[in-house]
């Protein structure tokens, strides 16, 4: 027991967060703090409960401010983790938008909002880790794909565009990296409790056909998402690379 509590400890690592203010992102900065990761966690919005959630496992917190629908802020996330809090062990790209409407009427202004956010800055926050991480010759990161890395969905194609791409991405980054001591994987989460799956829990019809699909007959919580990044983050994962692992309640399995 000792030795497997041992291969999942994260106290003395560091990890950066992406869209930690609520749902997925903020369940998996509290499980990480839970393993005893330091988190830094980046969003547009107030993170004050997270901050709280964080800070209650006894790990340090930094909070940065960041609009990841361009890359502008990229250098100054790496730059003020390091700075602040000494290190870059984990990523966990995780900040992502949604845009609904059928693939006929869909604009050019909603795919580049939701590619920029979802693929674009994900790539570059990659690259910009894993230069770091490269250099100290160890480092794990997690992107959050989506079921949508495997099905197509319906009304949400940049959505299902942006995730396809961060699940190949992930496979690439897994190929160049692997060697160089840097794991990259990614978690797809099935449907959760979230800012954007809002208007389908909303749907009546859609929400009932949805929880018929799901052979664990509920909506996933935060909490549901933890043991799968815990598990990346960890040694118990150091020989898984480039893999998308499902949490979706055996959505893909039905």
């Amino acid at each position: 027991m000792i030795i497997v509590t041992h291969m999942f400890d994260l106290s003395t690592k560091i990890a950066v967060v992406t869209g930690a203010n609520t749902g997925i992102g903020q369940g998996i900065a509290v499980a990480l703090a839970e393993a005893g990761a330091s988190i830094a966690a980046v969003g547009r919005s107030s993170m004050d409960e997270t901050r709280a959630l964080v800070e209650k496992c006894g790990v340090r917190f930094l909070e940065i401010k960041a609009d990841l629908s361009s890359i502008a802020p990229i250098g100054t996330i790496v730059e003020e983790t390091l700075k602040n809090l000494g290190g870059l062990d984990i990523l966990v790209n995780n900040a992502g938008i949604i845009r609904r409407n059928d693939a006929i009427d869909f604009t050019e202004e909603d795919w580049d909002a939701v590619i920029d956010t979802n693929l674009k800055s994900a790539f570059f926050l990659s690259q910009a880790a894993g230069r770091h991480m490269i250099k100290a010759g160890h480092g794990k990161m997690i992107n959050i794909a989506s079921l949508l890395s495997f099905q197509g969905g319906i009304r949400i194609p940049s959505y299902t565009a942006s995730k396809s791409g961060l699940a190949g991405i992930t496979r690439l980054l897994a190929c160049e990296w692997a060697a160089k001591g840097v794991n990259v994987n990614a978690i797809a989460p099935g449907y959760f409790v979230t800012n954007n799956t809002t208007a389908l829990r909303e749907d009546q019809d859609r929400n009932a056909q949805i929880l018929a699909r799901i052979p664990a007959g509920r909506w996933g919580s935060s909490s549901d998402i933890g043991g799968a990044a815990v598990f990346l983050a960890s040694r118990a994962s150091d020989y898984v690379h480039g893999t998308v692992l499902p949490v979706d309640g055996g959505w893909l399995a039905r």
